[in-house]
């Protein structure tokens, strides 16, 4: 083997290292998870490049994943016939390159999130030092020469061309050499069982190493070498028992792979798509809700679905029952809707199969009109996108409303999410009534349950026009406000608004069903008028009238009455 160069792990991926490690996690056992997805993915990128080019297989023409439990050495292998990796690809994804993923995933495990969802970072290999205290990953790709990294996770890995070691011919095979209380992951049974959890997204064989025990009989020579001493004897001979003696059964071990997860993924039944309805089991929709996210939590709502015509296809949709931490960090890339063409996952060309706002919705599309060779550049313009989009966004607004039928559900829903749909009424022009329809607010009629703008206008007075809202920090901090007590002896009921983007939700909404929504404490407010105010009103104005015509008179008489006096005594009152 040739000479290995060593270099350092960034500050990023030391503290992620260490915070692995060092901390107890309860789920270990996600690693395997974690290095089978990194396997698929790699199968997918070689299948994909082999449709332009079939000489991409001629080094390894099949397509597999393998696992290899070494209980002699305490080490377990997953090899794959993937696209492999160069070593500058080694040097840069498994060591020298600090992502912004890396660090937000540190920040997210100070902060407590459970380490499953690692995989949502893209750091999934670095889960095997959950379980292992060295990795060794030997990679060839088609590109390159075969090289081996390796790291004990001290702060620096090394990288090493390999000529000596077994030829992979294409692919990749990750050796972890197992603490000692990491054992367990080495049993058979345990193996299977974390294998066939999660078998919704393998599109490829897994085989597993394992141990076979067959019973053989042999020839008893010991029994020939007695029969030979007793030569002489003179007995009856049962020649059945004869038999007997001259063979023996003994227990033969041996090894063989042995194919696992054979479960075919959720949406390559016959078909799943058109499936009658109750086929599809809630356990197995659950299944497909956690192996899609790393959620250890269940969904809160499921939708699923088929559109026929131009173009065809099938997506399944998710609500979460909480909104994951980083829901809005817009430094992570939200690929929440995998894209399936012909069998194959299209993860990197998903952007904008869904609008931001709806980015909280986990999904899968799946949809055999789209070619597999299609780039991001070219589904950026490709009007079956187009089409995509507007269903899925109208089938997750439908799956609301769905949600929205059961209280309970919806207040959890809305806890989680009230600021996805508004901002979808600031980014959906196009939807924007039917998000309104979604929004609730806490008023002064509602009580301790919070009402919708369709229930606001229902309890509408007589001749009032307008919904009014207030914006404010909280429903306290208004309540003694005089915009608020004129409105409440009218009898109008006002909505709290106490969310700052409450704001520009009202900015760009500016009505619900033909009224206009209208805040107390803005200039020139005009309330509506009853027909008996306006009547008051003008019955006050003729009084006035009346009362200052009277007092006009009045000062007149004394004015012409003081002028006369002034003549009398003499004074001329010409001005001028």
């Amino acid at each position: 083997m040739a000479d290995a160069e060593t270099f350092d792990f960034p500050d990023e991926i030391n503290q992620l290292q260490s915070l692995i490690i060092d901390n107890s996690h309860s789920n270990k056992e996600i690693f395997l998870r974690e290095l089978i997805r990194n396997a698929t993915d790699a199968s997918d990128k070689i299948r994909f490049e082999s449709l332009t080019d079939k000489s991409k297989l001629h080094a390894q023409p099949r397509f597999f994943i393998r696992i290899v439990p070494d209980k002699t050495n305490n080490t377990l292998s997953i090899i794959d016939s993937g696209i492999g990796m160069t070593k500058s690809d080694l040097v840069n994804n498994l060591g020298t390159s600090s992502r912004l993923e890396t660090k937000a995933f540190v920040k997210a495990l100070v902060a407590g999130v459970d380490i499953s969802m690692i995989g949502q970072f893209g750091v999934g290999f670095y889960s095997a030092y959950l379980v292992a205290e060295k990795v060794i990953v030997t990679t060839k790709h088609n590109d390159d020469e075969q090289y081996v990294w390796e790291s004990q996770a001290d702060g620096s890995f090394t990288v090493t061309r390999d000529t000596s070691g077994e030829n992979l011919g294409r692919g990749t095979k990750i050796t972890l050499f197992l603490k000692e209380d990491q054992l367990e992951y080495l049993e058979e049974h345990r193996l299977k069982d974390l294998i066939n959890e999660h078998p919704e997204f393998i599109s490829y064989p897994i085989s597993l190493w394992v141990k076979k025990t067959t019973k053989k009989e042999i020839s008893d020579d010991k029994d020939e070498e007695e029969k030979k001493d007793e030569e002489g004897k003179v007995e009856d001979i049962d020649e059945d028992k004869e038999k007997e003696k001259k063979k023996r059964k003994i227990k033969e071990v041996s090894h063989e792979w042995s194919l696992v997860g054979k479960q075919k993924p959720i949406w390559m039944r016959t078909p799943i798509w058109t499936s009658k309805l109750g086929v599809i089991t809630k356990k197995e929709y659950a299944a497909l809700y956690k192996s899609l996210t790393n959620y250890r939590e269940g969904h809160l709502a499921v939708k699923h679905f088929s559109v026929e015509g131009q173009p065809e296809f099938e997506a399944i949709l998710f609500v979460p029952k909480r909104a994951p931490f980083d829901l809005f960090d817009t430094n992570m890339k939200q690929n929440n809707i995998k894209l399936r063409v012909p069998h194959v996952f299209r993860t990197e060309i998903c952007e904008g199969l869904i609008p931001e706002y709806l980015g909280f919705v986990k999904g899968i599309v799946n949809s055999e009109d789209l070619p597999l060779n299609i780039s991001r550049e070219m589904l950026q313009q490709n009007e079956i996108l187009k089409v995509i989009h507007k269903n899925l966004v109208k089938n997750c607004i439908e799956l609301f409303f769905e949600i929205a039928a059961n209280k309970e559900d919806y207040n959890k829903f809305y806890e989680s999410f009230s600021k996805n749909l508004k901002f979808g009424i600031h980014e959906d022009s196009q939807n924007r009534t039917k998000i309104a329809e979604l929004l609730r607010y806490h008023s002064t009629k509602s009580g301790d349950e919070m009402a919708s703008l369709k229930d606001y206008v229902t309890r509408m007075k007589e001749g009032q026009n307008d919904i009014y809202y207030i914006r404010c920090a909280s429903k306290k901090a208004v309540e003694n406000s005089p915009f608020l007590k004129k409105l409440e002896k009218k009898g109008y009921e006002v909505l709290f608004m106490v969310d700052a983007i409450d704001e520009y939700t009202v900015g760009q909404l500016e009505e619900f069903d033909g009224k206009k929504l209208v805040s107390p404490t803005k200039e020139g407010l005009e309330l509506d008028e009853s027909e008996d105010e306006k009547g008051m009103k003008e019955a006050l104005k003729e009084a006035l009238k009346e009362m200052f015509e009277g007092y006009c008179k009045v000062i007149q008489d004394v004015s012409d009455r003081v002028v006369k006096v002034m003549e009398m005594l003499g004074f001329s009152m010409d001005v001028g």
